[in-house]
């Protein structure tokens, strides 16, 4: 799908991971990054943040303010060079997310609500797996004001949300697997 920019969130500390270079980290010989940013590779333009000592070809990289700030202040940062209409909004530890849970989500954010979240198999909203329409992500980044350390939900208070199941199959792992602990990565590894 054309029209939108992805906003990739590479920082955090990964502590629960011993503090590796978490999107680095490589499920089936490919570094989670690398697959998340196949997954938006139809995008304008790839805005990574984090702390990226090499980034690929033709990636914008930008940092948080303050530098482990939280997501929120990472979003705000991808967001300062965003030109996009709509803006996918991703963890860069997603080893499974596929183009096409990505192209459903900007079908949805289109549909004149503000954004479209991933609802996962239990019923939770996937925060960090949203297509957002970028004014929409604007005016909700000013009505928060300093964006440091506050939590992703405060995004979502009082806007218009679409949710969006992905098709999945048994057996199948889920797009929104994240790799936050050791366990999460043994477990991306073997499904691979």
């Amino acid at each position: 799908m054309s029209g939108y920019d992805a906003v990739l969130l590479a920082g955090g500390t990964a502590s629960r991971l011993g503090g590796v270079d978490k999107p680095a980290q490589c499920v089936d010989g490919v570094a989670m990054l690398d697959r998340v940013l196949a997954a938006v590779a139809s995008a304008q333009r790839q805005i990574l943040v984090g702390p990226m000592a090499d980034s690929p070809p033709g990636t914008v990289v930008t940092r948080e303010d303050p530098p482990g700030g939280g997501p929120v202040a990472a979003i705000a940062a991808g967001l300062a060079h965003v030109t996009a209409p709509l803006v996918a909004i991703l963890a860069a530890d997603l080893p499974f997310l596929m183009s096409s849970t990505v192209d459903s989500l900007l079908a949805a954010a289109v549909s004149g609500v503000d954004v479209a979240v991933l609802l996962d198999d239990a019923g939770h909203d996937q925060l960090l797996i949203a297509a957002w329409r970028t004014e929409a992500l604007r005016t909700r980044l000013t009505v928060i004001g300093d964006p440091a350390n506050q939590p992703v939900r405060r995004l979502f208070d009082g806007v218009m949300i679409e949710r969006v199941t992905a098709a999945t199959r048994p057996g199948q792992p889920p797009p929104w697997l994240d790799c936050d602990t050791e366990d999460d990565l043994r477990r991306a590894r073997e499904w691979t």
